[in-house]
């Protein structure tokens, strides 16, 4: 029974999360600095959403793969061990190849590759945590990793910002005109992607499968059809809570990436006086740009880092259905707001907003989610889950070139209003959600 597992100390739950420090710093790299090492190899403003592409495509592949992989992996290891220490080893040396990519397309290249082993190693990692964990203490375990979803992306955005303060040039860079505080912060990454996993493989076993559920897998064992036909009979079968949150997560993930992909461009443009053509001035403004994005996102981050936990004691008074509306309002907001700001300083205002949001849905989600799924579908159930983040990424990736020009202007600062709106929309949306009177979730 899911109340028969140990309660564990906060300690426990400390190290069993820490591995998401290192997967997390490695995405705060990405979102920090794929638009602009993207920009200094030469490529074009509209372009930028579908050089995005591999993490909503792998994402979408890998992630129920994956999941339902290890419902049925039985190794010496465990069941979601494997995964993520191999997604780890990858994420690492891809991360050394990233800040040396000679073109557009090896960057997009190496990309793909990073994406796929961050996504090996995210769903069994979360399927693994909902393993460890009693009914009360669920919703601690996934703000727990929200935490270290926010500390792990302040440092990601901020390490470039403190290599320039300890001294470096901004405008040192590479052959391939990107900079050294860039090359740098990824090489960190490679450190912190492998360590954080060890750690939390060396403190943290595997909770034990019970015989019943052994005989259970043994009676289906994993291949290629099977593997299909569990993700297929999921889907069928999805609790009405997850649909529901299909739809705030196509309106939250949309908004996510049309603000990621543009802000480092639209800052740009208001702070640094950067619209034209590419060139060395408008380098310099990217450059510049990148460096406040950095510091802004270091700062959401860290407002995320605290908000996790302020958000537990939220969540058990008013649920986290009501605590995760209210943090996507203040997001969308900031969002909005972010593009008429011109001094440095007021910025930090949006970022509270964003920083408070970013927190929210790294665990609350998954709370509202986890008490609606069964035991042994966990793993296939937190796959197929991702694809609703990955599915209105794909669709952004393919929809906003359409009309980028035509609807927003061609303007960088429209695309992060738009998705001031959007995350508006998704916070309506969270409203609609019903959770199961009597699950593990409700509050």
């Amino acid at each position: 029974m899911e109340n028969s597992k140990p309660r564990l100390s906060f300690a426990q739950i400390l190290n069993m999360n820490f591995g998401f420090f290192g997967i997390q710093y490695s995405f705060g790299l990405q979102q920090s600095n794929m638009t602009p090492i993207y920009s200094f190899l030469g490529a074009s403003e509209e372009s930028i959403p579908l050089l995005w592409l591999a993490g909503p495509m792998t994402g979408l592949i890998v992630q129920p793969i994956i999941g339902a992989m290890s419902d049925k992996t039985l190794s010496p290891r465990g069941r979601r061990t494997p995964y993520f220490l191999w997604g780890a080893i990858l994420c690492s040396l891809m991360l050394l190849v990233m800040p040396f990519s000679p073109a557009v397309w090896f960057a997009a290249s190496v990309l793909w590759i990073l994406d796929a082993a961050n996504n090996v190693t995210m769903e069994p990692y979360r399927a693994f945590v909902s393993d460890k964990l009693s009914d009360e203490q669920r919703s601690l375990g996934f703000l727990t990793q929200s935490a270290f979803t926010g500390i792990a992306q302040t440092l990601a955005y901020l390490t470039p910002s403190l290599l320039v303060a300890f001294g470096l040039s901004q405008n040192w860079v590479n052959s391939s005109n990107i900079p050294y505080s860039t090359v740098f912060a990824f090489l960190f990454g490679a450190f912190f992607s492998f360590f954080s996993i060890w750690w939390t493989l060396k403190t943290t076993k595997e909770h034990p499968i019970s015989e019943a559920e052994r005989q259970e897998i043994l009676k289906a064992p994993m291949s290629v059809s099977q593997i299909w036909k569990d993700i297929w009979d999921a889907i069928k079968e999805m609790p009405t809570t997850m649909k529901q949150l299909a739809v705030m997560k196509f309106f939250q993930w949309y908004a996510l990436f049309c603000y990621w992909q543009y802000v480092v461009l639209s800052l740009a443009n208001t702070m640094f006086s950067g619209s034209g053509k590419m060139g060395p001035a408008r380098d310099e403004a990217i450059r510049s740009a990148g460096l406040l994005n950095g510091e802004n996102g270091a700062f959401y981050n860290f407002i995320a880092f605290l908000g996790a936990f302020a958000l537990v004691p939220i969540v058990n008074k008013i649920g986290p259905k009501f605590a995760h509306a209210i943090c996507l309002t203040l997001a969308g907001i900031g969002m909005w707001m972010l593009p008429s700001i011109t001094d440095r300083w007021m910025l930090l205002l949006p970022m509270i907003g964003i920083g408070l949001a970013w927190g929210s849905i790294m665990g609350n989600p998954y709370t509202m989610l986890a008490g609606s799924l069964p035991k042994n579908r966990i793993g296939v159930y937190m796959g197929i889950f991702n694809m609703f983040i990955v599915i209105p990424m794909m669709i952004q990736i393919f929809t906003l070139p359409l009309f980028y020009k035509s609807l927003l202007d061609g303007k960088p600062e429209n695309v992060v209003r738009l998705g001031g709106a959007l995350m508006i929309c998704a916070a309506i949306a969270t409203l609609f959600v019903k959770i199961i009177p009597g699950s593990r979730v409700e509050k």
